[in-house]
């Protein structure tokens, strides 16, 4: 491969980081990599050159966010462009394999044809707040299979999730967070006494659906869930309606070696955690799987 143009949707970062590793290891491999922002407003590039399309998001709800779907929509006609996906999510269950489906099926009417699909845990950005150890060893199990997984893209080298019972059916069920969260972004709130009108939420909104109009925020009906406003805002300053008690505020320390881990979330889904990293480490070492 020579080209390969890389489309990503990141709501606080996660995802982008991962389109980077990928980006990093192909331009080592002397490929021209051409790294595309994920936004409503977002222009398509001319993909006629690229030898591979990858598409990068993190997982929302068992499916992919709406905002890629939408994205899906627009992209040109093709035939038989290979297709690589790459997604993120806060919790390694084999569940999030059904994630792609709808996503798949749009893009091979359109003449893509998927041969790879990786998917990595990183922090979450809503739910709970993983401790620095957690956020830390993700970070580092993502640098030391991005390369692997990279190579093995440009080699074109087969590697689909495997699929699970019921997944389409599953799928279709949650992804009625689509038109909810369209629903709940219209009641999100701002505290006031803490807001600086900084607009950064404005400004980094990938659906526009932020206005700031007379001193105050507006938020409006095209809301994709990504969380980017109140992740990133500097003084926590948004309430994000229904999933307010999931909210969190400020980036991780994912390079904090020395943290300890505070075992507050041991429990949780802790044999797919546990399988994640064992995996991982095993193909990071050369081992089969």
């Amino acid at each position: 491969m020579k080209n390969i143009t890389i489309f990503v949707f990141s709501g606080t970062g996660n995802t982008r980081r991962l389109a980077e590793l990928y980006k990093q290891e192909f331009e080592v491999n002397r490929v021209n990599v051409n790294l595309v922002e994920v936004t409503s407003a977002a222009q398509i590039p001319d993909i006629t050159d690229a030898d591979a399309v990858g598409i990068f998001y993190p997982i929302h709800a068992f499916n992919a966010p709406v905002i890629v779907l939408d994205f899906a929509d627009k992209l040109p006609k093709t035939t038989d462009k290979p297709l690589f996906i790459v997604k993120t999510s806060g919790e390694p269950l084999r569940l999030n394999n059904i994630s792609s489906g709808k996503l798949v099926r749009k893009l091979k009417h359109k003449g893509y044809r998927l041969f790879a699909e990786y998917h990595y845990a990183m922090p979450y950005n809503m739910i709970f707040r993983h401790s620095d150890f957690t956020a830390t060893k993700m970070w580092d199990t993502a640098k030391g299979l991005a390369p692997i997984d990279a190579r093995e893209v440009l080699a074109g080298q087969s590697h689909l999730l495997s699929k699970i019972p019921f997944g389409r059916a599953i799928a279709f069920l949650f992804r009625i967070e689509h038109p909810a969260m369209k629903v709940n972004g219209r009641f999100f709130k701002v505290d006031y006494d803490k807001c600086l009108l900084c607009g950064k939420c404005v400004k980094t909104c990938p659906t526009n659906n932020i206005k700031q109009v007379d001193g105050r925020l507006k938020f409006g009906g095209d809301c994709t869930c990504c969380v980017r406003c109140s992740f990133n805002c500097p003084v926590n300053a948004i309430d994000i309606a229904l999933l307010n008690s999931w909210k969190i505020n400020g980036a991780y320390n994912m390079e904090n070696h020395d943290a300890a881990d505070d075992g507050r979330h041991k429990r949780y889904c802790r044999r797919a955690y546990e399988r994640y990293f064992r995996e991982a480490q095993n193909k990071i070492n050369g081992q089969a799987t």
